[in-house]
């Protein structure tokens, strides 16, 4: 905490009053911290030339899911999937994040109808009443954005569609929960109320993460309602929102690949994502 007077200057250099600028602000993180509750460092805080560079990334990740609006149907492989994806990525100066990472063999992620998260692309065709998680993210210039979308084959079952539309609503409701000098857990509590409010459940194994200058940094979000005191969210923050939502139980089998995730009943699982920056009023979706 910055201990100057209420009538100073602000240390900020915004021309305003300390009192009438970030007096408040502090006051309400040193409340927080008094009760337990994690106040991040600063190198989880993006400079304004990190957020430029993660826009651009960003456009990239955007473009990509924009393309595959168009290409993703019936027939289609999802190997196929992930070299538009690979080839697009490096014609734009950019490079596909998942490749080699860990030792994970492909560009994209392609996770069809049971699959939770991490399907790696191959030769099976896509048919109709499949639905298809296609996962990006790009590194460019050093700066990483990620996204994901579902994608629809052809005349789906209801079960299908509503799900689909649950998981999207479940981004939303994670990102209007996100909000400067807030809790993490917020974000979790929201998605978890809307999932269980339609029957369905909320992975357990997987969440968010911090992104920016690298894949995974801290913090790790939860998409369900953990408890306990975490990280407050302040301004500069960046980080992904990618709730995974089944039909039946939460829990996932991991399969021989040591990468599929899927649902341990069969149901089917859907999952959207954004990249997203908070503001000093609110949030900014990176790869909106």
């Amino acid at each position: 905490m910055v201990l100057i007077s209420r009538n100073d200057p602000c240390w900020c250099g915004s021309g305003k009053k300390y009192k009438k600028c970030h007096m408040e602000k502090e006051e309400i993180l040193l409340d927080y911290k008094n009760k337990g509750y994690r106040i991040p460092k600063q190198e989880l805080i993006k400079t304004q030339e990190d957020i430029e560079g993660l826009r651009k990334s960003a456009a990239i990740t955007k473009a990509i899911l924009d393309m595959m609006e168009e290409k993703v149907k019936e027939g289609v492989t999802t190997n196929e999937i992930n070299q538009w994806a690979h080839e697009y990525t490096m014609i734009h100066g950019g490079t596909p994040a998942p490749l080699g990472y860990n030792g994970y063999p492909k560009s994209v992620c392609t996770s069809i109808n049971e699959v939770i998260c991490h399907g790696i692309p191959e030769d099976r065709r896509l048919v109709e009443g499949d639905i298809v998680n296609i996962d990006v993210t790009t590194i460019l210039d050093g700066y990483f954005a990620d996204a994901s979308r579902m994608y629809t084959i052809g005349n789906i079952s209801e079960e299908a569609r509503k799900i689909v539309q649950c998981a999207k609503e479940c981004l939303q409701v994670g990102i209007d929960a996100v909000k400067p000098y807030m809790p993490f857990n917020v974000i979790g509590a929201a998605i978890e109320a809307h999932a269980t409010k339609y029957g369905y459940s909320v992975v357990k194994d997987f969440g968010g993460h911090g992104i920016g200058l690298k894949f995974h940094e801290d913090p790790f979000i939860y998409h369900y309602d953990q408890g306990g005191k975490g990280m407050i969210m302040l301004p500069g923050m960046v980080f992904t929102i990618e709730p995974m939502i089944n039909q039946g139980s939460y829990q996932c089998n991991i399969l021989e690949d040591n990468w599929t995730a899927v649902t341990v009943d069969g149901g089917l699982s859907a999952q959207w994502e954004h990249t997203l920056l908070v503001t000093e009023t609110g949030v900014e979706i990176l790869t909106k």
